[in-house]
């Protein structure tokens, strides 16, 4: 409860112009049904669990049923077929889907905020480098020769932009992120700190005298609404691009090497590594730290589960776990004979030792 209080103070101190929604007002936004005070005031958010009065929750898992009695929240999304098990003080706004209706009023809410403009006198511009209209450079970043960037978008401090690199319209670039000579990054990406776009794949040849590097000439191509986690590498192809496709969803120290290619609207948690020229298909889920080996075409739609690693081609449409990767089901069918296995080895041991009593008769 402290931390929503703290936060709640500090959106109304730092933000004082703040909009502020009456439950109606979000309700006709969300196509929502009010239950309650339809006036109540609305100007943050909060966990349902740790609600204030002004904060709007959401009630979309039922482990956090219980809480919607007591929250102090001033409005609670909650899906159409809620029923509440007794009496609550709380106002209630019914949707098709919570979850969905909430990330629409979140984006809405941080709309709304005040945004930052132009382009800091401690920002390193190339004079051939092209910025679009209501662009915000902070300070210390730095933008290399024949470098375009489109309109609205957000450079933060210390982001290094390469000769060269094409950036397109509506994009947010976070403190620190590398982007290498002529990248192509699109339209409404945004790029977490620390990121590295279009470093060197890991390419060595083997000779008497140790490993020669093999130069990396290609580039990286991001397509439009792409986000890219914190600490997340994207290297350059040997030749031509890596590419990842638009709506691909990388989440925080992710790895994608040379020369591979991510499909639409693919997502992966973090600490997946994706070895070089990998070919991966449309609507892919990958879970936390699952590998997939080099030279692989993954199909479209197939779900790797977390730590799960996966050699060669996959059919798609598949869900897997294990290392090496198998079928969902059969994965869960061996792990439950896993368990049984000190007993079914005791079970052999009496087993043979009942047939040798049989052969010595």
């Amino acid at each position: 409860m402290y931390v929503s209080i703290i936060f709640a103070n500090r959106i109304t101190k730092q933000y004082p112009d703040t909009m502020i929604f009456t439950v109606k007002q979000i309700a006709s936004f969300v196509g929502g049904e009010v239950v309650g005070n339809e006036n109540a005031e609305i100007y943050t958010f909060a966990k349902i669990e740790e609600g204030v009065p002004g904060a709007l929750s959401f009630l979309a898992n039922p482990k956090y049923t219980d809480y919607i009695y007591t929250t102090r929240s001033s409005a609670v999304l909650v899906n159409r077929d809620f029923t509440p098990e007794k009496e609550i003080e709380t106002t209630l706004i019914k949707v098709d889907n919570a979850y969905e209706s909430l990330a629409k009023l979140m984006t809405m809410y941080e709309a709304s905020k005040p945004k930052k403009q132009g382009i800091s006198s401690l920002a390193s511009i190339a004079p051939t480098a092209k910025i679009g209209n209501n662009c915000y450079i902070a300070p210390f970043a730095v933008i290399g020769d024949g470098c375009e960037i489109g309109d609205n978008c957000y450079i933060h401090n210390g982001v290094s932009v390469g000769d060269g690199v094409r950036i397109g319209n509506n994009c947010i670039i976070y403190a620190n992120v590398s982007v290498y000579n002529d990248c192509r990054i699109g339209n409404n990406c945004i790029l977490h700190s620390g990121c590295v776009i279009g470093a060197d794949g890991f390419g060595f040849a083997p000779t008497a005298d140790g490993y020669e590097k093999i130069p990396q000439m290609g580039i990286v191509v991001i397509e439009d609404n792409v986000e890219v986690g914190a600490n997340t590498c994207i290297d350059c192809a040997t030749m031509g691009a890596t590419t990842i496709h638009s709506g691909v969803k990388l989440d925080n120290l992710i790895q994608i090497a040379h020369n591979c290619e991510i499909g639409s609207h693919t997502a992966m948690a973090a600490q997946v590594a994706v070895a070089g020229t990998t070919k991966m298909g449309e609507w892919c889920i990958c879970g936390g730290q699952a590998g997939i080996s080099g030279h692989s075409i993954i199909g479209d739609r197939t779900t790797i589960g977390p730590q799960c690693g996966t050699i060669g081609n996959r059919k798609g449409g598949e869900r897997l776990l294990g290392s090496p990767a198998m079928d969902a089901k059969e994965y869960i069918r061996a792990t439950a004979y896993l368990k049984r296995l000190p007993e079914l080895e005791k079970k052999i041991k009496e087993l043979t030792r009942e047939l040798e009593t049989l052969k010595n008769k």
